[in-house]
């Protein structure tokens, strides 16, 4: 590791607390004509430092929108947090005025975001975005800054690193791109890193390599990580926990080993069926799939939002079921389980 990286590294500019995240009943809702729709109703997990909690789930399920709503990102209007608490470091980010708010973005809590061959602004140099939040967080000159952004990419695998602090995105790789934005939301050490989807259109070599730096500048230096995917893969090679969304609920949390090898609820079970396996005599088969598709956030079904796709749905899912904790730590949203 460079030698200005390990100094940045050693001084740890939040050495002195933990700060745990706890997201308690949360709830996102975007007005439409048509009426409010809850993209997220009522999700509760928590995360500590040194781990990696997976957020899984198909798309539309609310994943993003929680991670957008932990920073207080969901554009507004038309977005809103309706309702419940966020609380990291012992403070409500709900509550926060913005001033406080811009203090802990980029610095406390970084975020990879989606799409990296959009999400980076197209028409500054590589170097001077990830010097920003160092100079607006840590009050680095301008020099020192970019020293520190060289250092940041070469960690992040980036050859001839100086040279690439004056490029611009578009002359970058994708993969180069996505490691940039990595390198800018660990650049000031935060206690907890967002990434959503950070491997999508990213050829599995370079997903594999992007994971394992994701993994090394975070959960190697006790740092929480929050992944936010529909890859099982990627989830079974990076998670410790698993959070498992449907139409704007977590439907079941459990440590990554025993969701794995015995998932509790019906649409977990439906995922996991529908990977691919490399066995050759499942080679001519039909992958399993989940009949019907996620519902509209305004006019999901009464009751489990998931029995009318659900093969074991009994009248009893007319009525919503409790989250339970199943087991010590791991929790399910089924009146089966």
């Amino acid at each position: 590791m460079p030698e200005l990286l390990l100094a940045h590294t050693a001084a740890g500019p939040h050495s002195g607390q933990d700060a745990p995240l706890r997201v308690d009943d949360l709830a996102v809702v975007f007005a439409t004509e048509k009426g409010d729709a809850y993209a997220v109703d009522g999700v509760s997990f928590s995360l500590a430092r040194g781990e990696t909690l997976c957020l899984v789930g198909e798309s539309g399920c609310g994943k993003s929108a929680t991670a957008m709503s932990i920073l207080r990102l969901i554009p507004s209007p038309p977005g809103r947090i309706a309702r419940g608490t966020i609380s990291f470091g012992g403070r409500d980010l709900t509550s926060l005025p913005e001033k406080e708010l811009e203090k802990i973005r980029g610095n406390r809590i970084g975020m990879v975001f989606q799409e990296p061959m959009t999400a980076l602004n197209p028409v500054f140099r590589i170097g001077d975005q990830i010097a920003e939040p160092l100079r607006v967080h840590r009050n680095m000159g301008k020099a020192e800054a970019h020293a520190l952004a060289a250092a940041l990419l070469d960690e992040a695998g980036i050859p001839d690193a100086k040279a690439r602090l004056r490029d611009f995105p578009h002359q970058l790789s994708g993969g180069m791109r996505q490691r940039v934005m990595i390198a800018m939301a660990v650049a000031c050490e935060p206690d907890l890193v967002i990434a959503d989807e950070p491997t999508t259109a990213l050829d599995v070599t370079i997903q594999r390599q992007v994971l394992q730096l994701l993994t090394r500048l975070t959960k190697n230096k006790g740092k929480g990580l929050l992944l936010i995917t529909h890859d099982l893969g990627v989830v079974y090679g990076t998670a410790d926990r698993v959070a498992v969304m449907y139409s704007g609920k977590i439907v079941e949390e459990a440590p990554k080993a025993g969701l794995f090898a015995c998932p509790k609820h019906p649409y977990t079970r439906g995922l996991m069926l529908s990977r691919p396996r490399l066995d050759p005599a499942d080679r001519h088969r039909l992958l399993p799939s989940i009949r019907g598709v996620v519902p509209s956030p305004l006019a999901r079904p009464a009751g489990c939002t998931f029995r009318d796709r659900c093969d074991l749905a009994v009248p009893q899912c007319a009525t919503p079921p409790p989250n339970k904790e199943i087991s010590p730590g791991r929790f399910c949203r089924c009146w089966l389980a």
